[in-house]
């Protein structure tokens, strides 16, 4: 299965439909974009899979949220500046033959993550 992830909006109850994620592989404090994408209506990405397992390799990975911008553009009064802006989640691929979910569970104010299935 490769690697995936999935979004959902705590505040609201529902997957985070519309916020934009970056992808970047990272190495010796370099991050290089891999892609940017929109969430789709179950909060994942609208293509699959991230990457698919024959693509997924051994190394370090970094997701970043919008989290800002999609509560601003869900109406949500929001201080300046917001608590959270930009949630960057930095995990490792040890054993590339597996899959590695990353979701994200996220409100204005907190989120979690964990590797999930």
């Amino acid at each position: 299965m490769g690697l995936s992830t999935h979004v959902l909006d705590t505040m609201h109850g529902c997957p985070a439909a519309g916020m934009q994620v970056e992808l970047y592989t990272t190495a010796g404090g370099e991050a290089t974009l891999v892609r940017r994408f929109r969430l789709n209506d179950d909060g994942r990405n609208p293509d699959g899979p991230l990457y698919d397992t024959a693509s997924l390799q051994r190394g370090t990975y970094r997701l970043v949220f919008d989290v800002k911008a999609y509560f601003a553009g869900r109406g949500v009064a929001l201080p300046e500046p917001a608590f959270l802006d930009r949630v960057a989640l930095d995990f490792g691929v040890a054993d590339p033959s597996q899959h590695y979910h990353v979701p994200l569970l996220v409100s204005p104010w907190s989120y979690s993550t964990y590797r999930g299935s």
